[in-house]
């Protein structure tokens, strides 16, 4: 890389949006275990807001950067990483504390393993914005619930990013959904499945609407 210095965001205090500052530093040098990624684009999780705001799962330690899903090409690696990845385009699993890395910024330097590659058919766009949501419905329906062939989930928000991966989740363990949201009108179409109501929905200013959702089929 041949600048040495780089714009990365970072804020000194909590709060808002308006927090946030673009600062130039230093593009530091990937240590053990850390891989330095020319950054293309990054994605914007609730997470992060909640981090900045301090109500995160973890603090921040001011100054601090933040950012967990980023996608561009790696530019150098640390003494102990397997040196293949340079010039590799890559996005990160976020699978790190925000305490240590971050990845809003024009380089970031991130953990080796949360390095993956994505489909040559992806923009940097799509390669990084694919993560966050599918291992946030692993985590709770595969890893913790441990669904299976015959259980019945329910799927709060199920339009949202989030709850069209726990439904396709679900339909691929061979269980059911049952997706409650604002916006339910249209969500076959958008759950890369073919699924149809099964039970006609009613709504009211002060609940949500309300669908059972299974895969075709009598």
């Amino acid at each position: 890389m041949a600048n040495k210095t780089a714009k990365i965001v970072r804020f000194h205090s909590i709060g808002g949006p308006e927090v946030l500052k673009i600062e130039e530093e230093a593009i530091p040098e990937p240590g053990k275990g850390e891989a330095l990624l020319k950054v293309k684009a990054i994605g914007l999780n609730r997470a992060e807001v909640m981090f900045r705001e301090g109500k995160y799962l973890e603090s921040p330690t001011l100054p601090s950067k933040l950012g967990y899903e980023a996608a561009g090409v790696v530019e150098a690696v640390g003494p102990d990483v397997d040196k293949g990845w340079i010039g590799k385009k890559a996005s990160t699993v976020p699978g790190f504390l925000m305490t240590n890395y971050g990845v809003y910024g024009e380089v970031a330097l991130v953990p080796a393993s949360a390095l993956a590659t994505y489909p040559e058919k992806l923009t940097p766009e799509e390669g990084t914005s694919i993560w966050m949501q599918y291992l946030t419905a692993y985590g709770a329906l595969i890893t913790n619930a441990r669904i299976g062939k015959g259980d019945f989930v329910i799927i709060t928000a199920a339009s949202s990013s989030v709850g069209i991966a726990a439904i396709e989740m679900v339909k691929a363990e061979g269980a059911s959904s049952i997706a409650t949201g604002r916006a339910i009108r249209g969500m076959a179409e958008r759950s890369n499945g073919p699924l149809r109501r099964r039970r006609p929905s009613t709504t009211s200013p002060c609940c949500l609407e309300l669908s059972r959702w299974m895969p075709s089929g009598p």
